[in-house]
Order: structure tokens, then sequence, then C-alpha cells
């Protein structure tokens, strides 16, 4: 029996052959006025679902899913709604892996017919082809996000990637130079006078990551107070357009927690001391 809607919550009623509810409501597509629905189990379920699908009308994010692909979807999805939340590397990163993998094992599956089949079968091929582990949980990633929002429009009742299981990944041990290692590194830089000798004290002793240390410019470091400020970092990016060529060099801000005040151990100090003398020295010279 349908039971009469409420005040503003739209065209909701009983399934007439499930044991669910449901609503219909109509949003405007290139092609035209379509009708779409939305179900639950509750009526309050459906009564929020349409409630959010009817704001997400207004705020314009409408697809016309019809007869649209996996590939048409997941790329117009990252230009259209994710690029805006992205930095520079990640966007490059999403942008290959749907481009490289994902795009051309699925893409032309109609996106309301994927299921997690074929999600685990696009992770199992890519293994077969030798793909790491974490490198196919990165295309897991973004595909899992892609379509997660696929649910919340409506498009999809519930999330194939969200399903499938990705591979699991074996944490590699990491091997730092032991003490000796170390002291055997500086040794050799000082006896040599390798111009780097700074550089290589600055990451044993103060634990930057390297991008932080390639990053540093003399106006993070305050000699006088003893302590350098992590600003920015060197990243290379991903080259999406030209495979197997190395992405170009940029400086980007580090995330929030990354950024960090570091107090200078007393090597680290007079290491840069040295090399701050050594430069303005040379400067005299040529100038």
């Amino acid at each position: 029996m349908t039971r009469k809607r409420g005040n503003g919550e739209g065209s909701i009623s009983r399934h007439p052959k499930r044991d669910l509810w449901m609503a219909r409501y109509t949003v405007e597509t290139p092609a035209g006025a379509k009708r779409r629905t939305v179900h639950g189990k509750t009526r309050a379920e459906v009564r929020d679902k349409l409630a959010k699908a009817l704001a997400e009308r207004a705020d314009g994010l409408v697809f016309d899913d019809e007869n649209i692909t996996v590939g048409e979807y997941v790329t117009r999805w990252l230009e259209d709604s994710a690029r805006g939340d992205l930095a520079h590397r990640a966007y490059a990163n999403y942008k290959l892996q749907i481009r490289r993998h994902i795009v051309p094992a699925i893409g032309r599956v109609k996106l309301a017919k994927l299921n997690p089949a074929h999600v685990q079968g696009l992770y199992a091929t890519k293994l077969r082809e030798g793909l790491k582990p974490s490198s196919v949980r990165c295309i897991h990633s973004v595909l899992r996000r892609s379509l997660e929002q696929a649910v919340r429009w409506n498009l999809i009742p519930r999330n194939p990637a969200a399903i499938a299981d990705p591979p699991k990944v074996r944490k590699e041990e990491i091997k730092p130079l032991d003490a000796e290692q170390a002291r055997t590194l500086l040794r050799v830089a000082g006896e040599t006078g390798d111009r780097l000798e700074a550089l290589y004290v600055l990451s044993l002793t103060a634990g930057l990551r390297m991008g932080e240390a390639l990053g540093l410019k003399w106006s993070d470091v305050d000699l006088a107070g003893g302590t350098l400020r992590v600003n920015r970092q060197l990243q290379r990016m991903r080259r999406i357009d030209d495979e197997g060529k190395p992405g170009r060099l940029v400086f980007s801000e580090p995330k929030n927690a990354s950024r960090r005040t570091v107090d200078l151990p007393q090597r680290a100090l007079v290491a840069l001391k040295q090399r701050g003398s050594a430069l303005s020295l040379a400067s005299n010279r040529t100038g």
C-alpha cells in the first residue's frame, strides 16, 4: 500500500514488487528531463537519499547516466569533481591510473553494469602483468573514490570497488645506514671536499627526508638560533603523456603535518656555517 507522502518529502512510496521504499524525482540532462529513483529499506532512509539527491541536483551535480561507461564516468569525475581537491602530484597520479590502467581494462563497461567481478579481474590482470601490489592498490584507491561519488549521486546502488579485495602489501623493512656506515660517509665526504657534505650531515643528523633537504633555502636556516624551518620540498612529478620518461622536478609545499621547525644538532650547525662561509668567500672572489 502506498503511503501518502509527507510535506517536502517528494514522491516516496513502497516498491510495487520488492520489500523496499522508493522515491522518484526529475533531473534535467543534456538529453532532456529524466526520472531518477532511489531505494531504501526504510522510509527515513529514502527520505534522506531523496533530500541529498535534490540538493545535488540544485548544485548542478547531474550526470546523464543512461549509457555512460566507466571510462567516461571516471574521466569526467576527475576533471569536473576531484581535480579541485587534488594537489598537482596527486592529480597527475590519478590521471595516470585512469588512462593507463582503468580505462583500457574496464573503460567500455557500462557504469550501471559494473560489478565486483570486473574490478577483481582488473586487479588480477595487473598483478599477472607484473605490477606491484602497492601499484595495484593505487588503482584501487582511485577507482574506489570515484565510484563512491557515483553511489552518492545515485548513479549506482553500491560501490563495486569497496566490495572487491585489493592485494595486500608486505611492508619492506627500511634499512638505514648504521652508525659505522654513516661515519664512513661523512668522513669520506669531508676528506674529498664533497660540495654536498653539509647536505649529508644535515640529512643524517636532523632527520630530514630527501625532498625536504633538497628543498631548503638559506632563508629557511637560522644559524644564530640554531634552527631551520621546513617550508617546501622538491618532488618529481609524474609524466602523464610520455611514458617511461622522468617527470620534471618542482618545488611544492609539504603537508601541514610536515611543516616544522627543526633544532639543528651541533655538527649540522657547524657544517652549515662552514658551507655558508665557503659560498660567501667564493662569491667575493668572483665579484
